[in-house]
């Protein structure tokens, strides 16, 4: 059973008779290139018939909107300690009360973020998008991850992509339901996902309920994908059934229409920045201490000088060859030919990427 703490929890007598009204389920958030789950969704019930939304509804007029939010992100983050390995767990925050008092001290109750994804809905527009920014890149420093929740519903929506770059991207079920049968639909989410790309961050499909819409975005290339087709939430972190893991690699094997760049990887070593047994012979990337990215130690091949370059591409296995080639080569000048790095939902690590050897496979693809 998934404990909570009880210290400090906030007080939201005025809706519920105590804490343990709220309760969580589970959501799995599936890799479509792996057929497995990467995390889940931490999603809040009450009792009775009414949805979270009326609840949440009813706490912002009874003033209480922040911590009965709070309330949810203490429960889901003493939940952190069961996750199955190599799995993230996000937790919805609305950006509007990120900032509140009782929110902080929730979010505080965890010292280390890391296999935390913080969440931010769209559900109440945000003022000042710098000073979001700004409590944001706090929780990156703790280790979180951020995400961006029903983009592609507002205008408001890519303000906030744009300003926050968060490193994961929800695309909101108006663009999912129906998209295999609607081409618009499927512009427009090819159109989120190509600048999710650009500010590397993976594009989840969000509310996936029949094959016809998992087969359309998994054609599209999306990486990640969550719904009722694929897992419906649950008390407990449960895995995939057999069935789902069947369909999932069923679909995937017919999208596989060009190669990606899985194919390519190159191991790399790794070494925690600031450390002193940094390898001497490149390339070793160079990690922050929950394995982020941070930069390359790499050798000029003309004057064999060892040098430091920053990471300036960022790509994910599902990613199509001519694709990644294409970003690669549009960097500046400086790092045009630097290795790509390859990283998995998480962030890790996966490998280096040559340009050489993806303009050696995109030739042959043609």
């Amino acid at each position: 059973m998934i404990g909570t703490r009880t210290a400090r929890l906030p007080d939201c007598r005025p809706l519920l008779a105590n804490a343990d009204d709220l309760t969580l389920v589970f959501q799995p958030i599936v890799n479509l290139a792996n057929a497995t789950i990467a995390g889940y969704e931490a999603l809040a019930r009450f009792p009775g018939a009414a949805g979270p939304d009326v609840w949440f509804a009813a706490a912002a007029d009874a003033g209480i909107a922040a911590e009965l939010e709070a309330l949810a992100i203490h429960k889901a983050l003493a939940a952190v300690d069961s996750l199955p390995p190599n799995t993230f767990l996000t937790v919805n925050v609305s950006p509007h009360l990120l900032g509140a008092d009782a929110v902080q001290r929730a979010l505080a109750s965890r010292d280390d973020l890391h296999r935390v994804v913080v969440e931010l809905t769209e559900h109440t527009p945000v003022d000042d998008l710098t000073c979001l920014r700004r409590q944001t890149q706090a929780l990156r420093e703790r280790g979180a991850l951020i995400a961006l929740d029903d983009t592609g519903s507002g205008y408001s929506g890519l303000q906030q992509m744009a300003t926050v770059r968060p490193q994961l991207v929800k695309l909101d079920r108006s663009l999912v339901a129906d998209a295999d049968g609607d081409p618009v639909r499927m512009a427009l989410a090819e159109m989120v996902g190509e600048f999710a790309g650009k500010i590397d961050a993976w594009l989840l499909a969000e509310g996936i309920e029949t094959p016809a819409e998992l087969a359309a975005f998994t054609r599209l290339g999306v990486p990640l994908a969550q719904g009722w087709l694929l897992g419906r939430p649950s008390p407990e972190f449960l895995p995939l059934t057999a069935e789902v893991e069947k369909l999932v690699r069923a679909q995937t094997a017919r999208a596989r229409l060009t190669d990606s760049v899985a194919s390519l990887l190159r191991p790399v070593r790794q070494c925690v920045l600031g450390e002193d047994d940094t390898p001497e012979v490149p390339p070793v990337v160079l990690v922050g201490e929950h394995g982020e990215p941070c930069s390359l130690l790499l050798c000029d091949p003309r004057t064999l000088e060892v040098y430091t370059a920053p990471v300036s591409l960022r790509v994910h296995p599902s990613t199509d060859i001519g694709d990644a080639l294409q970003r690669a080569l549009t960097r500046v000048p400086a790092q045009r030919f630097d290795p790509v790095v390859c990283t998995d939902p998480t962030g890790r690590v996966l490998g280096l990427l040559r340009v050489e050897d993806l303009a050696t496979a995109a030739r042959a693809t043609r």
